[in-house]
């Protein structure tokens, strides 16, 4: 019973320490492999993308971030985007939630606003660096059957 507890007590201090980082006045900057070949959307088979996201915690556990990216489909680059999010962690597990809107602009002259709910989870290599999985939704809100796309996303975030 005794080792049971110190077991116990023992990844309880890990856990609480291990997410520390999503204190407020925290700085997040992360690079992210979007669709990574599961994307589906109508209009394109298969495609992929690349991102950046960088990001301020407004308070504990909320995460405020800009993000910018480009999606190649088709064999040529489709479209680029700049948008803002906002995140919420679960500390006990490093589960978050998130969701933003962005600006959409395809090389064919078409540009769209989106709606982009998430899930994911952080997984820390270390004190500052995580491995992040994720699930989206970009949701078209000028051609919701056509545009709108779910994929996975995996990216490398750090915390300061």
């Amino acid at each position: 019973m005794k080792k049971l507890f110190v077991t116990f007590f023992l990844l309880t201090a890990f856990a609480v320490s291990s997410f520390a980082q999503f204190e407020a006045g925290k700085i997040y900057s992360s690079a992210s492999l979007d669709g990574v070949g599961i994307s589906y959307d109508k209009t394109h088979d298969f495609s992929f993308g690349f991102s950046g996201q960088f990001g301020y915690f407004v308070a504990d556990d909320w995460l405020a971030a800009a993000e910018a990216g480009v999606n190649y489909s088709c064999s040529n680059w489709q479209s680029i985007y700049a948008g803002a999010k906002a995140r919420y962690y679960l500390e006990q597990n490093g589960l978050f939630f998130g969701t933003g809107f962005r600006l959409l602009h395809e090389f064919k002259n078409f540009n769209d606003f989106q709606i982009t709910p998430e899930i994911g989870y952080c997984y820390f290599l270390n004190k500052t660096v995580t491995l992040e999985p994720s699930i989206y939704y970009d949701i078209s809100l000028s051609n919701f059957s056509k545009k709108s796309k779910v994929g996975l996303r995996v990216g490398i975030g750090l915390y300061f």
